[in-house]
């Protein structure tokens, strides 16, 4: 834990942050059962009137409690970004299968001091399960702690994505060659890919095209969990990085397949 924040801070933010998981999880839990209103933002990606009014709320709550901390969000401008306490959302994660019905959509909240993430959420609003993380803690599954799950091999492993159409094609090598060489894929679970591989559930996460709302969050609980998360070249996960994320949940799978994803992202000459 850095020396410049204490434990009782920490709790203290823990707690408001899921408060404002509970807030979000008000407002979306029971709009999966309608058929929302979308639009197409300029990089494709849908956003729908509550991506808008959810992070409203939350921005609002974190100006009334800490008016001195900055905020970054999906779909609203930067709020003193370079604060030393800067509070991370994203209140929708997963809109397309929001809009398409597919419940693995949720609520990502983060907090980072000095530009690293401390604590994470992840507010799955289809589904009783919520991930709670902080820096130097054991991250907790809902009402109990959870850990990632030893993998022997990596031929035994499930690897998850988010989408192999994010894959631009200089990258794809790195997706084709992790498929490759693990036993079985799931695509399409948004965060809940995180949660779940931190809950010992899959065994590693490979993504790309992610901004700092998409990932911010399962720092701390990948971590906390036991796992370990970077980017594609290995090295730790800060506000400023992205877009490409590799996750594991046995820090020795974690290694290989950085080495294999290196050695594909070589051979195209595009690293």
């Amino acid at each position: 834990m850095p020396a410049d924040i204490s434990e009782r801070a920490i709790d203290e933010f823990l707690a408001f942050g899921q408060e404002l998981a509970d807030i979000a999880h008000a407002m979306l839990a029971p709009a999966g059962r309608l058929r929302p209103d979308a639009t197409l933002k300029p990089d494709r990606s849908f956003v729908t009137s509550f991506d808008l009014e959810i992070e409203r709320r939350l921005r609002a709550r974190i100006s009334e409690r800490f008016p001195s901390h900055g905020v970054l969000g999906e779909e609203h401008d930067a709020k003193d970004a370079d604060a030393e306490l800067v509070w991370v959302l994203d209140p929708i994660d997963g809109t397309a299968p929001f809009i398409a019905g597919s419940p693995v959509y949720g609520t990502l909240i983060a907090l980072a001091l000095g530009g690293s993430p401390i604590l994470g959420i992840i507010d799955q609003a289809a589904t009783p399960d919520r991930w709670i993380g902080a820096r130097g803690r054991q991250t907790r599954h809902t009402d109990g702690p959870c850990r990632v799950r030893p993998c022997p091999a990596l031929g035994q492993a499930i690897l998850t994505s988010s989408n192999p159409d994010f894959f631009a094609e200089e990258e794809r090598p790195a997706l084709d060659a992790l498929r490759a060489r693990t036993a079985w894929r799931i695509y399409g679970t948004a965060c809940m890919a995180y949660g779940l591989l931190s809950s010992g559930r899959t065994d590693v996460a490979l993504d790309t095209g992610f901004k700092v709302h998409d990932f911010a969050p399962f720092v701390p609980i990948v971590e906390g969990a036991g796992g370990r998360i970077t980017d594609w070249e290995g090295r730790p996960l800060v506000l400023s990085s992205g877009p490409r994320i590799l996750a594991a949940g046995d820090p020795a799978r974690h290694a290989e397949a950085l080495s294999i994803v290196d050695a594909a992202m070589a051979g195209t000459g595009r690293a």
